[in-house]
């Protein structure tokens, strides 16, 4: 199985990341000294190349599923290059052992800022605002601007990193899926991604095929997270805002009410507002309903009154009667892994 991994990887052409040995893996991170995290994928340790940056090194687990999701990041991460695509300096395979090297991004990843726990830690809205931008000009180019079309499948706060200025890369590529640009649809044998931040089409057929507006819906819900600085989803929370946040902000929205952000200017109330006018067109229900990533730039590079308004979001077929549950439900359980599902059909 070994053998036959490395050499697959052997024979995928413009491989950029580098191949090291596990003894340089060790070195590198100081015999694994500084951990950065923990997850079912394995751990993530801080390392520095002998060159001279720092770099965050993940320890796959042992299984067949991190071998699946090993492999997916070395040939799409190890393809592309781009600002606000996190970079893949290279991979270790050596027996069981398997490793993957990133560029090292100091603050971490976007949801502690999103839920922040320490209110010390705070983004104003107007960085807000251009990490938004940011991460929907790397989508449009995972989905227009490589020899292959990329889907992301699992776009949400925890997966996007910030550098020493806080510009943000897309991260963990292990639900990726390649496909021609000539294709308007993809084939899955099972769902994938996080739960709340996952397409209905994932698990309503009867909505549409799967495609790259799948992302654009994962994206929705994360702009609209970023807007609200809360989770969008809440099934725990007190008050109906707080439960489903976009029913709430599109009915304030409909009924005519302005954003009311304390400390905020007029500019700040303008973007926040654009985040939320287009993350409502995200996450359509319909997959035709939603634009294409170059529009959503549109909508947050251009005048917000010039936006307008969606149909109402819903997040579950507003009409299901038994026979559509009987054609659409998932035969197989929900496997559990983390905070993310595959869901076997």
């Amino acid at each position: 199985m070994d053998e036959t991994l490395e050499d697959f990887l052997r024979s995928q052409n413009n491989l950029m990341p580098i191949k090291y040995t596990y003894f340089e893996v060790k070195k590198m991170t100081n015999n694994f000294k500084d951990k950065l995290g923990e997850g079912g994928y394995g751990t993530v340790f801080k390392g520095k190349l002998r060159s001279g940056p720092f770099v965050a090194i993940k320890i796959m687990a042992n299984s067949v599923a991190n071998d699946r999701e090993f492999i997916s990041e070395v040939v799409t991460i190890g393809r592309i290059n781009h600002v606000n695509v996190v970079q893949l300096v290279g991979f270790c395979i050596e027996g069981s052992k398997r490793a993957l090297i990133y560029e090292y991004m100091p603050n971490g990843s976007l949801d502690k800022y999103v839920f922040p726990q320490d209110r010390a830690i705070c983004l104003s809205y107007k960085q807000m605002f251009e990490i938004s931008l940011q991460v929907a000009r790397g989508i449009d180019y995972l989905h227009w601007g490589c020899q292959v079309k990329i889907l992301h499948f699992d776009i949400k706060p925890h997966n996007i990193l910030l550098d020493e200025n806080f510009n943000p890369r897309i991260s963990d590529f292990g639900l990726a899926k390649l496909y021609s640009t000539d294709d308007s649809a993809v084939t899955l044998t099972a769902a994938r991604g996080t739960m709340g931040y996952m397409a209905p089409e994932l698990f309503y057929q009867n909505i549409g095929r799967v495609s790259h507006k799948a992302d654009i819906y994962s994206f929705g819900m994360l702009l609209m997270e970023m807007a609200g600085r809360r989770k969008a989803l809440n099934p725990f929370a007190d008050s109906l805002s707080q439960i489903n946040f976009p029913s709430w902000i599109y009915d304030q929205f409909n009924e005519g009410k302005d954003l009311e952000i304390r400390d905020a200017t007029q500019e700040e109330k303008n973007m926040t507002k654009k985040m939320i006018v287009a993350a409502l067109w995200c996450i359509q229900m319909k997959p035709g309903n939603r634009p294409s990533m170059n529009k959503v730039l549109e909508m947050l590079e251009g005048n917000v009154e010039l936006l307008s308004m969606p149909p109402k979001p819903f997040l579950a077929p507003p009409e299901t009667n038994k026979e559509d549950e009987i054609n659409t439900a998932p035969t197989q359980p929900l496997i559990l892994s983390g905070d993310t599902i595959e869901l076997c059909v």
